[in-house]
């Protein structure tokens, strides 16, 4: 059991413990991670591990109080579910079309990412409306594990990518998303079916595990008739 592993079990069972005791009331706010990495001397991963553990046991619940969310036609996208789940629960008709899954090398893409080596599952995906109208261009990498190394032969999980990685355990707990306006260039224009040079949404999310791993990079380029970033500030009330 390595040292990480220790740190965060330790601090989840002592706020367990000052939970169980009375010492934390239901109801009560815990005291933010800069609090806690203070009081515990660890770093924030090992907080959000300590605070992982501790919603799975079913004594706090989580909620983001800060954070940004991509809307189609005005509605949030959850990206916990994956967007073709959310897209088809809000009853759009959109149609995914997997272009590329494959195992890449990319150590440019490992470096940025500082992960090490350099081998990635790649899915590339459009988003099509009916009357063959792409909305958008998604390009995912995922740092390629043995449990994912089958993945390319017997394709996604109910042609889902969130649920392909919840089939091997590996799941996306928090992240951070980049959004900016871009010109599509000829290939990406040609892709989408648009005039080279039109305006894209372009958006680049970074995914990470329980541990601080990378989960998933992906870049998008999203229809902005049709898309946009919902930017989420504070805290609701309780």
């Amino acid at each position: 059991m390595t040292e990480q592993v220790l740190k965060h079990q330790r601090v989840a069972r002592v706020l367990a413990r000052e939970i169980h005791s009375g010492a934390l009331e239901p109801g009560s706010r815990l005291p933010g991670e800069h609090a806690l990495t203070q009081r515990f001397a660890v770093s924030r991963t090992t907080v959000r591990q300590a605070l992982d553990e501790l919603s799975k046991q079913g004594l706090i619940s989580t909620h983001a109080g800060v954070g940004s969310f991509v809307t189609f036609d005005g509605t949030l996208l959850d990206n916990r579910l994956g967007w073709t789940r959310a897209l088809a629960d809000q009853g759009a008709r959109i149609t995914t079309e997997v272009l590329r899954l494959e195992a890449v090398r990319d150590e440019g893409l490992a470096g940025e990412l500082d992960i090490a080596g350099g081998e990635f599952l790649a899915l590339d995906r459009l988003r099509v409306l009916p009357g063959n109208t792409p909305v958008s261009l998604e390009r995912s990498r995922v740092p390629l594990t043995p449990a994912l190394a089958e993945v390319p032969l017997r394709g996604l999980v109910d042609g889902s990518l969130t649920r392909t990685l919840a089939a091997v355990g590996v799941r996306a707990t928090y992240g951070d998303e980049w959004a900016s306006l871009t010109r599509l260039d000829a290939d990406e224009a040609a892709l989408l079916r648009r005039g080279e040079g039109e305006m894209f949404l372009r958006t680049r999310r970074i995914s990470r595990g329980p541990d601080g791993r990378v989960v998933e990079y992906v870049t998008s380029l999203l229809d902005p008739a049709r898309f946009e970033l919902h930017l989420g500030f504070g805290e609701p009330p309780e």
